[in-house]
C-alpha cells in the first residue's frame, strides 16, 4: 500500500495509514477503577459485534493466556451473553459508535439484575451505551469514514491489552515504538503481483490461523473490503475435512503457520487439492510468504496490518469501492428505543 492518489483517495487506506502513529502514540488513562475490579472478581467478559469484538477482545485473551494470567477470560456476541450469568465478571462492552443495539440491552438486562461492573470502549462521546456503563472510555483515533473498521480495531485492541498488561503490573508502553515501525513497514510491503491476482480470482478465500482475532477478523475484512466469500479455519482446521469441499480456485491465507503444520498444509492442499497456499510470517515458510518484522507481544497488529495491505491491492484490482459496501452498514444494528 503505498502513498500515491489511487490509495489515499479512499478513506479505508488513510485510515490504514494512520494505525502506526495511533500505536506509536497510545495511552490508558484512568484505567484504576476497572484493573482493581478485574484484580477482584478475576473474571472478565468481552462483548461486541463484528470487528469491535473479533480481533480486540480474542487477541487480549490470547495474549494474557500466552502469559501465564490467572484471570478468567471470554468474549462473546452480547445475544449469547444474555444466556450467560456474568454476575461475578467485569463486562466489557465495546461498540465505536456507542449504539450497537445487542450491547446496550446486554447491558440493560444486566442493570436489572444489579451488575456493578459494567465498562464501556467507544469512538464517541456522550453515547447510549456510556449511560449504561460505570465507565466508559473514548478511542483517540475518532470516528471512521469508511464502512471497514481498521484503526479503530487496532486501538481497542490495545486498550485491552494493556489494560489487562496494568491488571497484571506491567505495561506495553515499552513496546508500542516498535510495533508502529512493523505495522508501518507491514502496510508498506510490496505485495507480488501473482499473489494480488492469484487472490483476485480465487472461489473463496480462506484464513487459517491462530483464534487470537488476526485470521477471523481477516476473514471478515475480506467480505467488507474485496466483496469477495472468505471463510476462516481455526487452528488446524485446514487439514481435518474443509478440503473435501475447496477447489483448485481457492487460496489460503495462513498467519504464522505452526512449524509442524507445513508438511500437512502442503500434501492436504497443495498437492491434495490443488489450490495455493500463502502465508503471513515473520520467516520464509514453504509456500510463498509476505515476509513482516518482529513486534514482540505486539505481532498481532503486524499481522493485522500486512493483511489490511493485501486485501487493499486485491480491492484495487478488482475496482470495488474500498470504502463503501453495497449491503454492509456502519452500525450494523442501531439501538432505537421500544423497536
Amino acid at each position: 500500500m503505498k502513498k500515491e492518489e489511487r490509495y489515499i483517495q479512499f478513506s479505508l487506506t488513510r485510515e490504514m495509514m494512520e494505525t502506526p502513529d495511533i500505536i506509536r502514540n497510545f495511552k490508558l488513562d484512568n484505567g484504576q477503577k476497572v484493573t482493581e475490579a478485574i484484580k477482584q472478581t478475576k473474571r472478565v467478559y468481552f462483548t461486541g459485534e463484528g470487528s469491535s469484538r473479533i480481533f480486540p477482545a480474542k487477541n487480549a485473551i490470547y495474549n494474557s493466556r500466552k502469559s501465564g494470567s490467572n484471570i478468567e477470560m471470554f468474549c462473546s456476541g452480547a445475544r449469547e451473553g444474555a444466556e450467560f450469568k456474568l454476575s461475578d465478571y467485569v463486562a466489557f462492552g465495546a461498540s465505536n459508535s456507542g449504539s450497537t443495539r445487542e450491547v446496550i440491552e446486554l447491558f440493560d438486562n444486566l442493570r436489572k439484575q444489579g451488575h456493578q461492573n459494567l465498562y464501556a470502549l467507544t469512538a464517541r462521546e456522550n453515547t447510549k451505551l456510556a449511560e449504561r456503563s460505570q465507565q466508559t472510555f473514548v478511542l483517540s483515533c475518532g470516528w471512521e469514514q469508511a464502512v471497514a473498521a481498521t484503526k479503530s480495531v487496532a486501538e481497542q485492541g490495545l486498550f485491552y491489552q494493556e489494560l489487562l498488561a496494568q491488571t497484571a503490573g506491567k505495561t506495553i508502553t515499552s513496546e508500542l515504538s516498535t510495533a508502529a515501525d512493523a505495522v508501518e513497514a507491514a502496510l508498506g510491503t510490496e505485495i507480488p503481483a501473482d499473489i494480488i491476482k492469484a487472490i483476485s480470482q480465487a472461489g473463496t478465500i480462506h484464513f487459517a490461523g491462530r483464534n487470537d482475532g488476526v485470521a477471523e477478523e481477516l476473514t471478515l475484512k475480506t467480505n467488507e473490503i474485496t466483496r469477495r466469500k472468505s471463510d476462516f479455519l481455526e487452528g488446524t482446521y485446514a487439514v481435518h475435512g474443509i478440503e473435501e469441499v475447496m477447489n483448485p480456485a481457492d487460496v489460503v491465507i495462513v498467519i504464522d503457520p505452526f512449524p509442524a503444520e507445513q508438511d500437512k498444509l502442503q500434501e492436504t492442499l497443495v498437492q491434495g487439492v490443488g489450490l495455493q497456499v500463502i502465508a503471513i510470517s515473520t520467516k520464509q515458510t514453504q509456500f510463498p510468504t509476505i515476509l513482516i518484522p518482529e513486534a514482540g507481544s505486539l505481532q498481532n497488529y503486524v499481522y493485522l496490518a500486512a493483511g489490511w495491505n493485501i486485501l487493499v491491492e486485491v480491492g484495487m484490482a478488482l475496482k470495488v469501492n474500498l470504502d463503501k459496501a453495497e449491503r454492509a452498514r456502519k452500525v450494523g444494528n442501531e439501538y432505537t428505543p421500544n423497536a
